[in-house]
């Protein structure tokens, strides 16, 4: 394998602080390598040497081809798209239809960053980039680069304003589309599950230094935990948290157990006598003494938005009740009212119809998306700011100060003393959680709590939640978290509907998938001319359909017959399907019951994905 670009002996200083000490490391041609380190480490500032956007102070950089060899090209926080190009523009350039239309990995782009290869999530190719929202010029920003395909990819957190999909598109993409002779990927990224899934390599950068592991995250965890092992480290807590993270990975994900390439016998002593991550049994029980019988329940609810006739129900006669001591985890598409459905729960919003109830003891903590009630602290010092909710509070079984829990969430002793207004935005969204818990709640409530948060502090929030006695409400694009601390999956698809995930995220992913085909066939069915001229269909993965020049008149009025009788068993399937979820929902506290419905839920996906490609077969002789 070829090296791509190299870096020898190269150091960079900021001020007094050396981002990058004596680094030499290189890429090789086919390789995949994550990136991981804490906020402000210098991750970045590597990126932005090796893409020759800033300069070291010594040391060399040396590039396949010399100054005219390879393309190199980064996805920097900020974009720098012209606000009056088109999406058109900004994502395709100068292509000709023929060749991008033709080419099967820039329409995999394009749907799986946009929407289908007209754009249609992003208001379509020829709508402007100007009025486009930050996370989509992000993923506009995302699309232009994957499609120019340069030799080297430099991203800096690509997951920024992805969901649960859209990473898992991206993982899937860099794994298996884009690799080929002569190309490779850098990436920076704290989502835990992307690393694994994405990774063939893993450096991380930590005191100007950068130490390359092989494998994902894994992998990393394993190498970290082996590492300490041999230098003789001793925790001095049981709940060490590389340890508690590869038992986790080890004993609690078996799906992630054939991607790392680390040894299994290793990873097994190390994890011989490590307990669970927590004892959902004892927890629970804990939760009941303080919480009682009822917590939060809606009934009937019903929350809207908008004014007819664009009036849009985001729950549509929901009916949820939460227990004490859950650990829930909700996952959905952008705009499906996660996080009204969590405003709903605490009361911050009225419902249209329904009802809510809420039992006698419940102390409900929210954390929002937004850091803007921290600006009255502006002039505080961060453990000024923290001990004015509460200098001493209980986690699990003791008793801790707030400086105790403030080191554990990344505020070491002498970063207790900065001032809030200096604080970035992974710090402020740690000082939000450290004030949170101090207030001692027993429902916690978290809309997206890894925005801005590196690995380090996401591993040390999985620790502390997994000792703290209450009911917990996720929601999260990322996940490792969702997978990590909550016991069970919900979702929300757009339609109103809470649905229960028993599968996990995986059914997620599977009921996306199968939604997205019936909305393709559905979109394909209203478009379908009934006499006249064929109109051209579409196939599954976008290519366009040729139409059936030689069918005869017979074969093509056999084939409207079929698309009519499929239509009629989709539409009953659909019915089945969601009077299924309604009884999945009844039956949630059974899990035999439970089971067999999720088998009949899955007969249901499976039959439906048979006539789905049934229909769109009959289609194409159609026309």
């Amino acid at each position: 394998m070829a090296n791509l670009i190299s870096l020898e002996r190269v150091s960079l200083v900021f001020g007094t602080s050396h981002v990058l000490d004596d680094v030499s490391l290189g890429v090789l041609t086919g390789d995949r390598i994550g990136v991981v380190g804490v906020n402000g480490g210098g991750k970045s500032t590597l990126l932005r040497v090796m893409a020759g956007l800033q300069e070291a102070d010594s040391g060399r950089i040396t590039k396949q081809g010399g100054a005219d060899g390879i393309r190199i090209g980064m996805l920097a926080q900020e974009d720098a798209l012209d606000p009056e190009w088109t999406i058109h523009e900004a994502v395709l350039g100068d292509l000709p239809e023929h060749v991008w239309a033709g080419d099967p990995r820039i329409r995999d782009v394009l749907t799986g960053l946009l929407g289908g290869i007209e754009a249609e999530n992003v208001g379509g190719l020829d709508s402007r980039v100007g009025p486009k929202s930050g996370g989509e010029r992000r993923r506009l920003a995302l699309a232009r680069l994957l499609v120019s395909d340069p030799e080297l990819l430099l991203l800096d957190e690509p997951t920024n304003h992805l969901d649960v999909e859209g990473v898992a598109w991206l993982a899937d993409h860099l794994a298996t589309k884009r690799p080929r002779p002569g190309n490779a990927t850098v990436a920076i990224t704290h989502d835990r599950w992307f690393l694994d899934a994405y990774a063939t390599n893993t450096w991380e950068v930590e005191g100007g230094k950068v130490s390359a592991f092989e494998g994902g995250y894994a992998a990393y965890v394993l190498a970290k935990a082996e590492r300490d092992r041999l230098a003789g480290v001793v925790a001095d807590r049981r709940s060490n948290l590389m340890r508690k993270e590869l038992a986790w990975l080890r004993r609690g994900a078996p799906a992630r157990t054939s991607k790392p390439k680390f040894r299994i016998d290793a990873a097994n002593a190390l994890i011989a006598d490590e307990p669970a991550p927590r004892n959902s049994v004892e927890l629970a029980s804990f939760a009941s003494r303080r919480l009682g019988k009822d917590v939060l329940d809606l009934e009937d609810a019903t929350v809207s938005v908008g004014e007819p006739p664009h009036e849009r129900r985001l729950l549509d006669h929901v009916t949820w009740r939460l227990a004490p001591g859950e650990r829930i985890g909700i996952v959905g598409v952008n705009g499906a009212g996660k996080s009204t459905l969590l405003r709903a729960l605490t009361g911050e919003i009225p419902l249209d119809a329904g009802r809510r109830k809420i039992g006698k003891t419940v102390a409900i903590a929210h954390l929002t998306q937004e850091v803007r009630e921290l600006e009255r602290f502006e002039q505080w010092r961060v453990i000024e700011a923290i001990e004015d909710v509460k200098q001493w509070t209980t986690l699990g079984d003791k008793e801790i100060s707030a400086s105790q829990l403030a080191t554990r969430l990344g505020f070491p002793g002498g970063r207790q003393q900065a001032r809030v207004g200096d604080l970035s935005g992974g710090e402020r969204r740690r000082l939000q959680l450290t004030r949170l818990l101090l207030t001692e709640p027993n429902v916690l409530i978290l809309d997206e709590p890894t925005n801005d948060l590196d690995i380090e502090t996401l591993t040390s929030l999985e620790d502390v939640l997994d000792g703290w006695a209450g009911t917990l409400v996720v929601v999260s694009h990322d996940r490792y978290l969702l997978e990590r601390v909550a016991d069970k999956q919900l979702a929300l698809l757009g339609d109103g509907k809470v649905r229960e995930l028993p599968g996990g995220v995986e059914e997620y992913l599977r009921l996306r998938t199968a939604d997205i085909a019936a909305q393709v066939a559905r979109a394909a069915a209203s478009s379908a001319p009934s006499s006249g001229a064929a109109a051209p269909s579409s196939s599954p993965d976008g290519t366009p359909a040729q139409a059936a020049a030689t069918a005869s008149p017979a074969e093509v009025r056999e084939a409207r017959k079929s698309m009519a009788r499929i239509e009629k068993q989709l539409s009953r399937l659909q019915d089945r399907e969601e009077r299924l979820h309604a009884d999945m929902a009844e039956k949630a506290t059974d899990p035999a019951a439970l089971a067999d419905l999720n088998a009949k839920l899955q007969a249901v996906v499976t039959e439906r994905e048979d006539l789905e490609l049934e229909w769109l077969e009959a289609a194409e002789v159609v026309g």
